[in-house]
């Protein structure tokens, strides 16, 4: 089992952010504001799914995931409060978040079914963010802000989501899950997150105005297929999770220790809490 470090980060997100603050480019403003808007809800299901798979196992299983279960716990709802600081300043910029009705809807199904579901939904979630963050920290320049409290929110986040990268995907072994489901749980997790993501980038677009302009989709052609665009970084890590046996420790993510290593003074650790 890992020991998680929940810290807490040394920003104020009371001044207003830029507009733009993508380096002034309207697509990748709006894809990452999306993104932004998708965490509150989400952190908060991973959060449930993992408590509740936990509650379920054997007393002596149980007691192995402690530590790292209340560093997990800690970890996601710093996400959860820090995101939601940063999507309220989008609100006041007349961004309009969708995701939430949809997905409180979707969450309803697995409420209170078998804990593998949430699980593995989880679990499958949480690979495509580790991939996402591997990928963010090896291009910062992609997201990069003049607004230091984005660029530190991000570095840190992604370091975060492949630091307990493994925690649901342990637990839903742990319960018996299998590869099958969790082949089907990432494929579903796949194409709905995807179509939402797209869908919310649109709409960030439209409430923005910048939805008609060529630099717009100029931007957005060279930032997810160019030479060093997101779809083909992300096509190969992508399909490591569909091999029978796979597991989030086979990824060597060595650029978010570093990152969390070299920068301490953003942050103070504080001792495990469940949230």
């Amino acid at each position: 089992m890992s020991q998680l470090t929940i810290r807490r980060l040394h920003l104020d997100f009371g001044p207003p952010l830029p507009r733009h603050w993508c380096g002034g480019d309207a697509f990748r403003t709006a894809f990452f504001n999306a993104l932004s808007m998708s965490f509150p809800r989400g952190e908060q299901f991973f959060i449930d799914s993992v408590k509740h798979g936990v509650a379920t196992l054997p007393e002596d299983k149980r007691a192995a995931f402690e530590a790292e279960v209340k560093g997990f716990i800690g970890q996601e709802a710093t996400h959860r409060r820090i995101h939601s600081q940063f999507n309220g300043h989008l609100e006041k910029q007349g961004l309009i978040n969708h995701w939430h009705a949809r997905f409180d809807r979707r969450v309803s199904l697995v409420a209170s079914a078998d804990p593998r579901h949430g699980l593995g939904i989880t679990a499958a979630t949480e690979h495509l963010t580790a991939i996402l963050s591997d990928w963010g920290l090896a291009h910062p320049h992609w997201f990069h802000s003049e607004d230091e409290r984005i660029n530190t929110m991000w570095l840190w986040h992604f370091s975060e989501e492949i630091e307990h990268k493994c925690t649901a995907i342990d637990v839903y072994l742990a319960l018996g899950g299998n590869d099958e489901w969790r082949v089907r749980y990432y494929q579903l997790v796949t194409k709905s997150f995807l179509f939402e993501l797209t869908r919310q980038t649109i709409n960030n677009l439209w409430h923005d105005g910048t939805w008609w302009r060529p630099s717009t989709w100029a931007s957005a052609s060279r930032f997810l297929f160019g030479r060093e665009g997101l779809v083909r970084a992300l096509r190969g890590p992508w399909k490591d999770y569909l091999a029978p046996g796979f597991h989030p420790n086979q990824m060597h993510n060595a650029q978010a220790g570093r990152w969390l290593q070299e920068n301490q003074h953003a942050y103070s650790p504080v001792s495990p809490n469940p949230v």
